[in-house]
C-alpha cells in the first residue's frame, strides 16, 4: 500500500467514526425531542392499551431464562367488563324546591268555571347569584322595671359574639367564601376584588382580603399541627414536593420555593412551605422522632432521611416514576421498553385485584410474596443482562431508565415487604394537583411568609376532600366556633372528626 493509500484509508476510518458518533448523537437527539413533544403536547396518562404492547413485544423472546417462575396473575378485566355503574338522577335530592304553579290563561281569567282533573309536574334547575348583606348586630340595653336596690339597679347590654379579630368587619361565612374562591377554586384575590366592585359595588382592596386570609391561616394553624402529627403517626407516609414561585423584596424577580407534601393512604394530608429544595428542609418536614417508612421519588435529598442516626427511616421508592422512565423510552427502543412496561402491568394488576377483594395488610404481604415478587426478579435480571451486554447507547433513554429501576431497586423491593405500603406515590401526587392547577392562575403566592399561610389552608381544604367534608360548609362552622374554643378542644373540630355521621346535628347548625 502506499503512502497516499495509507493516508487516504486512514481519513476513511475518521471520517467513519465521525460518521459513527454523529448518528449516536442525532439519535440521542431525537429520542430527548420526542421526549420533550410528548411531555408538551402528548397525553399526560402512563396507561397502555394492551393490544398495542402484544404488537410491541411480537416475536421477542423473553429476557429472562423460559424456567423462571411466572407470577400467575388475573386475567385482564377487558375480558370481564364490570357492571354498569347505577345512573346517578341529574337533580340531587338534596336541593331545595321552589314550586311554581303555572295556570292556563282562560283558567286565570275566570277560575270559578274550571274544575282541575290533574297536572304534570317538570322540574329545571336554577340559579340565584351569590349575596352579599351587610349584618347589624343591634344590642340592646335594659334596665329592670320593678324598683331595685341601687347596686342591681344597673342597665344589662348582651356582650359582643365572640369574633376572630376586633372590629373586624368579615364574618366566618365570608372569610369560608375568600378561601375557598383563592385555594379550591383557584381565583386570584385580585380577581375576587374585582368581581366585588364590578358586579356588587363592594369596594375591598385585595390588601384587605390578604390580611382577611392570614387571619383566617393563624386561627386554623392548630388544626394544621393536628393534621400534621396525625399523618406521621402511623409509622407510615408518602412524600413528594412542587415548585410554587414566589416575590421577595428587592429581589427584582420571583423566586422558587416549594410546597413539601405529606399523605397517609387512607388519613389526611399536609403542606410545609419552603423556600428550597435541599435536603436540610426535611429535617424541618420530618421531625427526628419519626420512626417508619417514608415513600417517595428518586430525588437524593431522601437519602438524608435514610441517613439518620438508628436507620429510624426506611425510604420506599415508587414504581411509577420507573413506569414513567420506560414510558419516555418507549419510542425510540419499542420491544424492550414494550417488555418492560408489560412486567410493570402485571404488578399492577396484581394491585388492582387486591384492592377490588378489599385486601388486608396481611393478605396483601403474602399475595405480594408469591405473585409480584417473581416478576420484580425477573425485571431485576433484565436489567442487570441488558446493560452489561452495552446493547444500548449509555445515554439512551432505554438505558437510562435501566439504571433508573436498578438504583432504586431496594427501595422498590419495600412494598413486597410490608402490607401496608402502596406501589407507588401516586396518592401524594394526586394531592399536589390542587396547587399545580391554581398557580397557573394566580402565578405567585406573593411573599415567602405567603407560602406558610397557603400551607396551613391547601392542608385544611385538601384535608376536607379526603374526608367528604363539604370545605365552605366545614371553614364557616369551625372558624365560627374556634373563639370560644381552648386548645384541647380543638381536635373535635378535625376534618376526620367533623365529618363523622354523629357532627350531622353540627352541619346543620352551621
Amino acid at each position: 500500500m502506499s503512502p497516499r493509500e495509507a493516508e487516504l484509508t486512514q481519513q476513511l476510518e475518521a471520517a467513519l467514526q465521525v460518521i459513527a458518533s454523529l448518528r449516536q448523537e442525532n439519535q440521542l437527539l431525537r429520542e430527548k425531542v420526542n421526549r420533550l413533544v410528548r411531555r408538551v403536547f402528548g397525553s399526560s396518562s402512563e396507561k397502555m392499551d394492551v393490544a398495542q404492547l402484544q404488537l410491541l413485544l411480537a416475536g421477542v423472546e423473553l429476557l429472562a431464562p423460559a424456567a423462571e417462575p411466572r407470577a400467575e396473575v388475573p386475567p385482564a378485566k377487558a375480558q370481564n367488563p364490570a357492571p354498569r355503574k347505577p345512573k346517578t338522577p341529574r337533580l340531587p335530592d338534596h336541593l331545595p324546591v321552589v314550586e311554581e304553579i303555572v295556570d292556563p290563561e282562560p283558567v286565570k281569567a275566570a277560575p270559578e268555571q274550571w274544575r282541575q282533573i290533574g297536572q304534570e309536574v317538570s322540574e329545571q334547575l336554577d340559579y340565584e347569584p351569590a349575596r352579599y348583606f351587610r349584618r347589624r348586630l343591634v344590642r340592646r340595653t335594659y334596665v329592670p322595671k320593678a324598683p331595685r336596690a341601687d347596686a342591681e339597679n344597673v342597665p344589662v347590654t348582651a356582650p359582643l359574639p365572640s369574633t376572630l379579630q376586633e372590629r373586624c368587619i368579615a364574618t366566618p361565612a365570608l372569610l369560608a367564601s375568600v378561601i375557598i374562591q383563592k385555594y379550591c377554586d383557584h381565583l386570584p384575590l385580585y380577581r375576587q376584588e374585582q368581581i366585588l366592585a364590578r358586579r356588587f359595588g363592594i369596594n375591598l382592596p385585595r390588601q384587605t382580603l390578604a390580611r382577611w386570609v392570614e387571619l383566617a391561616a393563624g386561627w386554623l394553624r392548630p388544626l394544621y399541627q393536628q393534621i400534621k402529627t396525625g399523618v406521621m403517626a402511623g409509622g407510615y407516609m408518602q412524600l413528594d414536593e412542587t415548585p410554587i414561585d414566589y416575590l421577595e423584596p428587592g429581589a427584582g424577580r420571583t423566586l422558587k420555593g416549594y410546597f413539601w407534601t405529606g399523605s397517609r393512604p387512607g388519613g389526611d394530608v399536609f403542606f410545609d412551605w419552603h423556600a428550597s429544595r435541599g435536603g436540610e428542609c426535611l429535617d424541618a418536614v420530618v421531625p427526628v422522632d419519626f420512626r417508619g417508612t417514608v415513600q417517595c421519588d428518586g430525588y437524593a435529598a431522601y437519602n438524608r432521611l435514610a441517613a439518620r442516626p438508628g436507620q429510624a427511616i426506611k425510604l420506599a421508592n415508587c414504581w411509577a416514576h420507573v413506569r414513567r422512565k420506560f414510558n419516555e423510552a418507549l419510542e425510540g427502543t419499542p420491544r424492550t421498553g414494550g417488555w418492560m412496561i408489560k412486567q410493570i402491568q402485571l404488578l399492577y394488576r396484581i394491585e388492582s385485584r387486591l384492592r377490588d377483594a378489599k385486601a388486608g395488610p396481611a393478605l396483601r404481604q403474602a399475595v405480594r410474596a408469591s405473585q409480584s415478587r417473581p416478576i420484580v426478579e425477573r425485571i431485576k435480571k433484565a436489567c442487570a443482562t441488558l446493560l452489561g451486554s452495552k446493547r444500548f447507547l449509555p445515554q439512551s433513554g432505554i438505558s437510562r431508565a435501566m439504571e433508573y429501576a436498578q438504583g432504586l431497586m431496594p427501595g422498590l423491593e419495600v412494598y413486597l415487604e410490608d402490607g401496608r405500603i402502596e406501589i407507588d406515590n401516586n396518592l401524594v401526587e394526586n394531592a399536589i394537583r390542587p396547587t399545580a392547577l391554581g398557580k397557573k392562575n394566580w402565578l405567585f403566592i406573593g411573599e415567602a411568609d405567603a407560602g406558610d399561610r397557603g400551607a396551613i389552608l391547601y392542608t385544611i381544604i385538601e384535608s376536607c376532600r379526603r374526608r367528604g367534608v363539604e370545605p365552605f360548609a366545614y371553614l364557616k362552622d369551625v372558624l365560627t366556633r374556634l373563639p370560644q374554643m381552648t386548645n384541647k378542644q380543638v381536635a373535635q373540630l378535625l376534618p376526620s372528626v367533623w365529618g363523622k355521621p354523629t357532627e350531622e346535628p353540627l352541619r346543620k347548625a352551621s
